[in-house]
Parts: structure tokens; C-alpha cells; sequence
């Protein structure tokens, strides 16, 4: 896809948030179910069945998905997808490139050993790994946009509003 294929199937998009915003406004949803045999969670990824369980730093086996890890695997998606968005609209040249995410926990918050250790991420950190020989500026633009447009991204350094609930 080139640019302007992008913005071609873009355009109506946008015009139709421009002229309705609730348009826009799109409730995302992830359902999963307790698995009533072990420490875990069957999340259902709209493609098959992840099983999420405790990570070995906490008692899990290792056999089953961390939450931690799926977190950062879903920035790395989002940053990677935006990424090559961006650079598409930017008609930037692009040749191989990669993604990855690596964050910091202290898992005596999440075991409640340490009161004054964090439960979740103390750090996270985004590489891009990019073939390309455009100059710098470009390269800064196309990190700065990407940053700016990545769902992910934006929800983890912008605290979004959080509610919990449960009914019986």
C-alpha cells in the first residue's frame, strides 16, 4: 500500500468523524473466562484462545501467556502498525524494520512482599530497529508521529480513566 492508497481509504473516515465525532467513538471489548482448573484465564483473542497464567517469577509453570508479556506484545503491534502507517503516509522509505518492548516489574509488588515495590511496570522501553537511509529529521519525524498516533502508546502514558466492577 502506498500513500495514497492510505488516504484514500483514510479520507471517508475522517470526514465522517469531522462531521459526527460520536462516529468515532468505538467501544473495544475483551472477554476472557477463569479456568476452573488452575491459575489462569482463557482470553479470547477473536482468532483462537490465549491462556494467560502466572509468570514464573510469581509460581506459574511458564506453559501459559503472561498478562506482562501481552501487554508489551500489544504495544509492539500497535507501535509496528502505526509505525508503517506513518511512514506510508510520509512516503518514507522504509526497508526491513523491527519492533520491540521490554519493560522492568518487581515482582515482590504483585506478591505483596514489598509494600513499597510497585505492582506492574517500573519501565518500559520501545526500539525500532529501521533499514532506511533517510535523514535524521525524517527519522525523528517519523518516531514523533508514531509515538503521538499509537493507541497503545498513548493509553500507557496517559492514564486513562478505570473502573471495576463485578455482578453475580
Amino acid at each position: 500500500m502506498d500513500a495514497t492508497e492510505l488516504k484514500a481509504m483514510q479520507a471517508p473516515l475522517k470526514q465522517a468523524y469531522r462531521e459526527d465525532a460520536s462516529q468515532a467513538l468505538i467501544t473495544l471489548r475483551a472477554k476472557g473466562s477463569i479456568d476452573d482448573q488452575s491459575v489462569a484465564c482463557k482470553v479470547e483473542t477473536g482468532r483462537a484462545i490465549a491462556v494467560a497464567g502466572l509468570h514464573p517469577a510469581t509460581g506459574g509453570s511458564g506453559l501459559e501467556l503472561c498478562s506482562g508479556d501481552m501487554l508489551l506484545e500489544a504495544l509492539v503491534a500497535c507501535a509496528g502498525v502505526t509505525l508503517k502507517a506513518v511512514a506510508t503516509a510520509l512516503e518514507f522509505k522504509l526497508g526491513a524494520a523491527t519492533v520491540e518492548a521490554e519493560g522492568d516489574l518487581d515482582f515482590r509488588g504483585t506478591l505483596g512482599v514489598a509494600k513499597d515495590a510497585p505492582v506492574g511496570f517500573r519501565a518500559i522501553r520501545l526500539n525500532f530497529a529501521l533499514g532506511t537511509d533517510e535523514p535524521q529529521e525524517r527519522i525523528d519525524s517519523l518516531l514523533k508521529l508514531t509515538e503521538r498516533y499509537c493507541v497503545v502508546f498513548q493509553t500507557i502514558s496517559q492514564k486513562p480513566e478505570l473502573t471495576v466492577s463485578a455482578r453475580h
